[in-house]
């Protein structure tokens, strides 16, 4: 099958809605099945998104900025969909019936141009944002205190007044940084890699989309979650296969509701 023209935008009344919550698991489903059609340059991007998390981590070590680790793997969950468009690209050029290759999943040409890195730069943003938020929230909590190092971080959080006051407020000042990234980007890239739209409009259309289908979103997102924790679990290591199983996933749900 030959290159389509890309469609215009439809109008945000044109876009389907209330999905039963059950379509995550058949994105997840469609997501395997584009990993395994032609695996390596899928795998190899998961390889290199697995190498540079994991130089990224030794960085925050050998640096003593290992107090910002956990912001930094929540951050990634902010740009992580933009990290994906390679992933994107393949499961887009598999449905046309395109040659499918690393040099294009790595060289991506989006259709609206400029505005998909336009788009990127306010995610990474937002991660920077949310990671001096997590500082600052430690700060209210503990003051001066130098940060006790990763084997006692537990302790400190989990057995002390302070500790378990920064859990909670933590946890939702982390939830709505999550739930903001999460609606504007979830479809958002995608659909800039797509159609010809601008970053304002696909990332207004992505927060229509999530919340006209929250039940479904919600379960996409746990799912999200979830494996992701996997990857951490692991060592990073899960990101070689979860990280391109959650991309080609990603175009799916996109595709679903588009």
């Amino acid at each position: 099958m030959g290159r389509t023209e890309s469609t215009p935008l439809p109008l945000a009344g044109q876009r389907r809605r209330n999905l039963p919550a059950s379509a995550a698991f058949g994105w997840l489903a469609a997501g395997w099945r584009d990993l395994w059609r032609n695996p390596l340059p899928s795998l190899a991007y998961g390889l290199v998104v697995f190498v540079l998390s994991l130089a990224v981590v030794i960085c925050l070590f050998r640096l003593e900025l290992d107090y910002i680790l956990f912001p930094a793997l929540a951050g990634f969950m902010v740009v992580g969909p933009l990290v994906a468009i390679g992933l994107y690209q393949k499961s887009r050029d598999l449905e046309e019936g395109r040659p499918l290759s690393l040099a294009r999943m790595i060289f991506v040409r989006a259709e609206s141009g400029a505005q998909v890195w336009f788009t990127g730069a306010i995610l990474c943003l937002l991660m920077l944002v949310w990671m001096r938020a997590a500082v600052i929230i430690y700060a209210l909590f503990f003051g001066l205190r130098p940060f006790p190092g990763l084997d006692h971080i537990v302790a400190m959080l989990f057995t002390t007044p302070e500790g378990w006051a920064m859990l909670v407020v933590g946890t939702a000042v982390g939830g709505l940084f999550a739930a903001f990234s999460f609606a504007i980007s979830t479809f958002s890239i995608p659909m800039l890699l797509a159609e010809k739209v601008d970053a304002f409009t696909a990332m207004g259309t992505s927060i229509s989309m999530v919340f006209r289908n929250l039940p479904v979103m919600l379960l996409w997102g746990a799912i999200v979650l979830a494996l992701f924790l996997i990857c951490i679990v692991t060592g990073l290591v899960g990101l070689v296969v979860i990280f391109p199983l959650l991309g080609h996933a990603t175009w799916h749900s996109y595709r679903a509701i588009r």
